[in-house]
């Protein structure tokens, strides 16, 4: 992709709406929402240099993303994605991007895809390669690309007008969504489209532990029924009952059609179906 050809480095942004990144070990990886770390930052080397889109990510570190053997938990398909320094840089160090509208899949030599994975833990902020079977899992290999610093230029090409060529700051139009970024050195984190929902989970008795710290997600919809699939999707939680609670009494009560305007910021709690008898609740009917 010439996207990639394009860039010295980029960072990359889940469908959960959290960043690659290189944790302090040196050796893992994970999913977080600060993209303007520097553990967020993946220097991009082709394979072959000047054509060919398969291309290596370096750490900050200067370890390579690494598409590893090792099995993520013991009888799942998952294989964990590492920072190594191979003695030999071989295909677990190569990546070929596969563009996918505004976003792009990164496939390993074998046909598996990096996958940012939600649920709940340990599989909460893991990446692993894997090939998605499941629908609900689709978009867990979907990731936007932001090029946080730009390849130069050769001198040679620097009078010659070219389509590939990146244009001047001062008469460049806007970049495509998968093109556009902010620097790390005095830019503004890129902004987010849709709301962030913050939510616990409910025990069987549907009871809240307010000791336990509230997940977060990036959410773009407006109904209740698509945030329900979606809390599902990333708590792995099936048949749930998406609540509020009443500012007056702390009790829960279930939320309907329709989500606040604004794209506000809202704090929910996710209680399983089968204690909303204990609970008394009545769920509206939500149309398919």
């Amino acid at each position: 992709m010439e996207l990639f050809h394009k860039a010295k480095a980029v960072r990359l942004r889940s469908h959960h709406g959290k960043y690659l990144l290189a944790e302090d070990d040196e050796e893992s990886v994970c999913q977080d929402r600060n993209g303007s770390s520097r553990n967020a930052r993946w220097t991009v080397e082709f394979v072959q240099e000047g054509g060919g889109n398969v291309f290596r990510l370096r750490s900050c570190y200067g370890r390579y993303l690494t598409a590893s053997n090792i099995p993520f938990l013991l009888g799942m398909t998952g294989r964990k994605v590492l920072q190594t320094v191979p003695s030999r840089l071989d295909s677990s160090v190569e990546w070929e991007p596969i563009r996918e509208g505004f976003q792009v899949k990164l496939k390993t030599r074998y046909g598996h895809f990096l996958r940012a994975n939600g649920g709940l833990p340990p599989w909460r902020n893991s990446v692993t390669h894997d090939i998605p079977h499941r629908t609900a899992t689709q978009d867990w290999v979907l990731w936007d690309i932001d090029i946080v610093e730009f390849q130069m230029p050769s001198p040679s090409s620097l009078n010659k007008p070219s389509s590939g060529s990146v244009p001047s700051s001062s008469a460049s139009p806007k970049l495509s969504k998968l093109e556009s970024s902010n620097s790390f050195s005095g830019g503004s984190p890129p902004k987010n489209d849709g709301r962030t929902i913050y939510y616990l989970v409910a025990n069987e008795m549907g009871n809240v532990d307010d000791a336990f710290e509230e997940s977060s997600i990036l959410f773009k919809g407006n109904g209740v029924s698509e945030l329900m699939r979606r809390l599902e999707e990333e708590t792995g939680i099936h048949d749930i009952i998406v609540c509020s609670r009443s500012p007056l009494n702390g009790k829960l009560y279930p939320l309907h059609l329709k989500l606040p305007p604004n794209n506000t910021t809202m704090h929910v709690v996710i209680v399983r179906s089968s204690a909303k008898v204990a609970k008394g609740f009545t769920y509206p009917e939500i149309p398919s």
